[in-house]
């Protein structure tokens, strides 16, 4: 299972806590440092079934300051995922990773879900 965060953002340390205080085996990776590529956005679209705008930090700065609210309506799928590829920062977290499902965000609810299957 792939853990994908942002060290500096309490969100993901609280996701991160509920793994390590459950158990659960997992691999970090920091989005800021090693983004999720164009290919890798693409493969979750298509096996997870991924509305593609649940990816978007929309609580962002660069978010904002891109002003994407209203430029990410007309923009395609593959322009989406080459701007979600192009910064770690434009990209919602945590994303949790693994064979079966992804979780983006971290929904305490929804993770217990996952573990308790």
């Amino acid at each position: 299972m792939e853990f994908i965060e942002y060290n500096k953002c309490s969100t993901c340390k609280k996701a991160k806590n509920f793994l390590i205080e459950n158990n659960i085996e997992f691999t970090d990776r920091d989005i800021k440092n090693n983004n999720p590529s164009f290919d890798e956005i693409k493969k979750w679209i298509e096996k997870y079934n991924l509305d593609i705008d649940k990816l978007f930090n929309t609580s962002g700065l660069v978010y904002k300051e891109l002003n994407l609210k209203e430029k990410r309506k007309t923009l395609s799928l593959d322009e989406k995922i080459k701007l979600l590829s192009s910064n770690g920062m434009l990209v919602k977290r945590p994303i949790l990773v693994s064979d079966n499902n992804i979780l983006i965000g971290f929904k305490q609810k929804e993770w217990i879900e996952l573990f308790n299957k």
